[in-house]
């Protein structure tokens, strides 16, 4: 912290002038000496055997200055590192003293009881919660101070690591055993780069030792997030070479040295970060020529090590760089979209030369917390990195202007597992393969479609929010996409719970379609609807028989649909709310018929879920209220819709009483035998209905069996029995 950093800039002043006097040395040889002895005066063996001296001579001065000039710089770009990371650790000291800490000179952390009142003493002493926090708060300076501390070793090894290299003589055929280097560079981080590549080598070879991880281990995390370091090693391995060290780094790590298993993912981690950083300029003649090169080597075939029980198993050169990725973060969207092209294509020039099979498959699976770091399917795993940057998944999959999305619903061969190879009918030679889909097949096309309609994280149920023209349109097009190939009831294999986060956050638009609440929504039944753009945002309809297809597939997942459920539930109890005080009765009446129609929708969905003899009915039941309970605690999902004027919301309890009740009704009826004439009485959703209405009416000062409430309460049930019959009815064939 004492240190006076300006003896570097100082000594920076003197390699000029040494690189200066230098200049002035090749000036005076070349006029004194090599411009006399080069003349035509002096011929032979021995003027040859000079000139040649002399020709070495006059390129050691100009040596001389590159070498002088990069430690120059060398020195300047030491400095400004050093200035940095001592302004941060001083940062973190003054915070840490405003906080009631003391800093030691080497650095350790306690807390300062002598600014502390008598009380507080007193309090510390016989507190243990107290005494706790100041543990907790003392831990997390000081883990700060030795991270600060750490970053300014790890850069003032990188800076011994420059000036070891910059003297050595690059050139082994200049003339001189151990010469001026001519090819020194003025940056820290090259120098860095080219231990790393040398590591990297070693790596590959075998021949590195605990220390050679160490050193690039300390090398990524002090670099990774350079450009000039990130960009010089990989532009020296190449792809190819940068695919085998992920390759040997897994190996170790998985497999070959589990006891450091840590180590290794850091370093793959600090490689990954060093990708992200390096790609990050996509007009950049570097990132064009690695694009290029990986190209070639992502369809490559590369041996993993330990990965495979099966001895002759090898990978395509993509599934290892997406393994790679998915360590790291902060790619650029348009190496997200690159990559993601890339591996599109390499699948589909595969299948154009007659091959069956996908170009990914392999005779194992890779699922599950032992297996499912290996992105078997690497364009499903770009997918699920580029879902952690909504705005490129919203890109990537507007069908306006690709055809991304339509590829992936129904064009794309998802199956990468080869279960086993067929055996024609009496034969003895073995048939083609028979590939299945894998145990995590989808999750990150889910991900990334989740991410492109919400404009939010994917994994969580959405608030309503605004949406955008390519966020519906990209839910459109989905929703029609899979009623067209006949994949709603059915959906793809996780597929479900993503589309159940997305749904939520359009509920308006459900609730409007199911409502048919205005000329927008009310368009025929299987409609492949519109998208278009309001003061709110951008909103979507599609025919009720298309959404509700897709909702009895999500269905298939009980919570997941329950969540949906309840979603709705909790909509119309807040557009109910929203009725201005004033309002008339027909204002009034058409708010309760459309939530009353919507909800019974809903319910049409879970109904006929009760008929299919394939689920357990209690079961499914359980599951599904344990979804509708989740949603209804959570704290306002919605706001009132926009339209109205919000006067207030019914109590928190209410609603909870309102939803416990329908749970146990619901749990109710899932026992009953699924028959026409119990599906035509089912009442557990009638009571929803007279339980909100009721709500809604109490808190306007109504009594609850007063025949002003029953009058809303009678038109309520009844549009909901056609919003539950219109669902069936799309639903099955046999009502």
């Amino acid at each position: 912290m004492t240190t006076d950093l300006a003896t570097l800039t100082t000594a920076a002043e003197r390699w000029d002038g040494m690189a200066k006097e230098f200049h002035k040395q090749e000036t005076a040889y070349r006029r004194d000496v090599y411009g006399i002895s080069m003349g035509r005066t002096w011929t032979g063996l021995s003027a040859d055997a000079a000139n040649r001296r002399f020709d070495v001579t006059l390129k050691e001065f100009q040596n001389a200055q590159t070498e002088a000039k990069a430690i120059a710089s060398l020195l300047r770009d030491a400095h400004t590192q050093f200035v940095d990371l001592r302004k941060k650790l001083e940062a973190a000291r003054d915070e840490a003293l405003a906080k009631g800490m003391k800093v030691s000179d080497q650095g350790v952390i306690s807390y300062d009881t002598e600014k502390l009142s008598q009380g507080d003493r007193t309090a510390l002493a016989h507190d243990p919660d107290y005494q706790e926090s100041i543990r907790t708060s003392v831990s997390s300076w000081q883990q700060r101070i030795d991270q600060l501390v750490g970053d300014v070793d790890d850069a003032d090894k990188g800076v011994e690591v420059a000036f070891k290299a910059v003297v050595i003589d690059s050139d082994v055929n200049d003339g001189t055993l151990n010469g001026f280097n001519g090819k020194a560079q003025g940056d820290i981080e090259k120098y860095e780069a080219g231990e790393a590549r040398d590591i990297a080598l070693r790596i590959d070879t075998g021949k590195a030792s605990a220390r050679d991880h160490q050193e690039l281990q300390r090398l990524f995390h002090d670099n990774s997030g350079d450009k000039a370091f990130s960009q010089t090693l990989l532009d020296d391995l190449g792809a190819r070479r940068t695919l085998k060290l992920a390759n040997d780094l897994d190996s170790l790590a998985h497999y070959d040295d589990k006891k450091h298993s840590s180590q290794y993912l850091d370093i793959q981690k600090g490689l990954a970060t060093t990708l992200a950083t390096a790609t990050r300029d996509p007009n950049s003649s570097f990132y064009n020529h690695f694009r290029a090169e990986m190209q070639k080597a992502g369809t490559e075939e590369f041996k993993v090590d330990g990965l495979s029980p099966i001895p002759d198993e090898k990978v395509r050169g993509y599934q290892s760089l997406v393994t790679l990725m998915q360590q790291g973060h902060g790619y650029s969207g348009q190496f997200l979209e690159d990559t993601a092209d890339d591996i599109r294509h390499a699948e589909k020039s595969y299948t154009a030369k007659g091959h069956t099979e996908s170009i990914w498959a392999l005779r194992d699976n890779f699922t599950g917390k032992d297996r499912g770091w290996f992105a078997n399917d690497p364009l499903d795993g770009v997918l699920g990195i580029m879902s952690d940057d909504p705005a490129t998944s919203t890109e990537y999959l507007d069908p306006a202007h690709n055809d991304n999305l339509e590829y992936l619903l129904h064009g794309r061969d998802w199956d990468t597992v080869i279960d086993h190879y067929a055996t024609p009918p009496g034969g003895t030679t073995t048939g083609p393969p028979v590939v299945v889909e894998d145990g995590d097949v989808r999750k990150g096309f889910g991900a990334a479609l989740e991410a492109a309609t919400t404009g939010g994280a994917p994994g969580a149920y959405h608030a309503v929010g605004e949406h955008t023209l390519p966020q519906a349109s990209i839910l459109q097009h989905t929703i029609n996409t899979l009623y067209s190939a006949d994949q709603a009831q059915e959906l793809p294999k996780n597929l479900a719970t993503p589309l159940a986060h997305i749904l939520t956050s359009y509920t308006p638009d459900t609730h409007g379609i199911y409502a048919e609440s205005s000329s927008r929504y009310d368009i025929d039944w299987d409609s492949s609807g519109s998208v278009w753009n309001d003061k709110d945002g951008a909103h979507l309809a599609v025919g009720h028989q298309r959404l509700a297809a897709v909702m009895r597939g999500i269905a298939d997942d009980p919570e997941a649909f329950g969540h949906l459920y309840g979603a709705e539930q909790q909509y119309s109890h807040h557009v109910l709310a929203g009725i201005p005080q004033d309002a008339g009765d027909k204002t009034i009446h058409d708010r309760i018929v459309d939530s009353s129609r919507a909800m019974g929708a809903y319910d049409g969905v879970r109904s006929d879920v009760i008929f299919d003899e394939r689920f357990k009915k209690t079961q499914w039941a359980a599951d599904f209220n344990h979804g509708l309970g989740t949603s209804l605690s959570t704290a306002l999902m919605f706001n009132p819709v926009s339209d109205l004027s919000p006067v207030g919301d019914l109590a928190t309890k209410t609603v909870d009483v309102w939803a416990y009740e329908s749970n146990k009704e619901h749990v109710a009826e899932a026992n009953l035998a699924a028959t026409q004439k119990n599906a035509e009485t089912y009442d557990a959703g009638q009571h929803d209905v007279e339980h909100m209405v009721r709500a809604w009416a109490n808190s306007r000062g109504h009594g609850i069996d007063s025949d002003y409430t029953q009058f809303f309460v009678h038109a309520g049930q009844d549009q909901y029995d056609f919003g539950r019959n219109h669902t069936l009815n799309t639903l099955r064939s046999d009502r």
